[in-house]
């Protein structure tokens, strides 16, 4: 599994192969708010500067009162950043839980690192000698999901074996009582990390947010080193998350809503998803993602399991209309 994780988002690529301009391809294959809000104002000193201390702050403040977190969230440049670093984090060598079907970036990590992995379907399949565990919660590509109350209950029976759990709630924001947030710091061994961009459609940020025990927080500080996070993201974020995200939250709804519409009267068979996307099974998933890359629409498959297709939302009813007429006009 160390070869190159192929993602959603693969424009360009996908228009070398079937032709058209980037700009005109309609992207379905990311799970990211398609309707990015408006960037607040940003001050020319977070260009022009190096991110001090100060602008840190106001975003770690920011993020504790979004999260409802009692600890203090620690900015990342991406969430993806911090997997690379997880085994760096916990000692080599270890034997990995990694709740699957997931995002495989985890258990390429791992095993590039040389540690053993095991992909596993449930909780209850986590075995005494898994002193690492990673959950996506909720769960990409299915929505899967687990409660807070359940997970801090395996994350405490994990810590009597001196192991660690990593939680990520990268599609949390849309479902906020369903984040272990409140649980941590009860939870010393746990490692929660939450994506900003996915939910304020800005994912060319690269900003991400940590929390965990403060020894924790303090080794991620370390290995990525000084000015990991730029001065713009920091204060974009703090701007944003200080907002009313009541707005953000309903077009989100509002979006997902007219998807599973679109995809349920073409004949769709919805499995799985969440309000930035929705997870389809279907027999000839393979003609039908080369049917909409020839109508120019990018969906995401999966190598693992080649009956799925994942949809993110369209912008618009322009989008949700254009995704139906390719869904119609696809030989059964």
């Amino acid at each position: 599994m160390n070869a190159p994780i192929v993602h959603g988002g693969g424009i360009t690529a996908a228009a070398a192969i079937h032709g058209g301009e980037t700009e005109h391809w309609l992207d379905l294959s990311t799970g990211i708010n398609p309707c990015p809000v408006p960037l607040p104002a940003i001050p020319m000193r977070a260009w022009h500067r190096l991110p001090d201390r100060h602008l840190i702050d106001q975003a770690r403040a920011a993020a504790q009162n979004y999260y409802r977190s009692s600890i203090l969230p620690l900015p990342v440049p991406g969430t993806q950043s911090v997997i690379q670093l997880l085994p760096r984090l916990f000692k080599a060598g270890r034997r990995v839980a990694i709740l699957t079907p997931t995002y495989g970036e985890y258990e390429r990590a791992f095993e590039r690192a040389g540690c053993v992995v095991d992909r596993v379907a449930d909780l209850d399949d986590v075995k005494s000698d898994h002193t690492i565990v990673v959950i996506v919660n909720p769960n990409n590509p299915d929505g899967r999901s687990h409660t807070p109350d359940r997970l801090a209950a395996f994350c405490e029976s994990v810590q009597t074996r001196g192991g660690f759990v990593v939680v990520d709630e990268a599609f949390g924001d849309t479902c906020p009582k369903m984040s272990l947030i409140p649980f941590a710091p009860q939870l010393p061994n746990v490692l929660i990390s939450r994506s900003f961009g996915k939910f304020f459609g800005l994912a060319g940020l690269r900003l991400g947010f940590v929390i965990a025990a403060q020894p924790i927080l303090e080794r991620i500080e370390d290995l990525l080193g000084p000015w990991a996070v730029s001065g713009p993201a920091l204060s974009a974020a703090a701007a944003l998350l200080r907002s009313d995200t009541d707005e953000i939250q309903r077009a989100i709804e509002e979006r997902a809503r007219a998807l599973r519409k679109v995809l349920e009267e073409n004949g769709l068979r919805i499995v799985g998803g969440t309000d930035l996307f929705a997870l389809v099974d279907h027999e000839r998933s393979a003609d039908l993602h080369w049917h909409l890359c020839k109508h120019h629409i990018l969906v995401r498959q999966f190598d693992y399991q080649p009956r799925w297709l994942r949809f993110g939302l369209a912008a618009n009813t322009a989008g949700d209309q254009r995704l139906s007429d390719a869904l119609q006009s696809f030989a059964p």
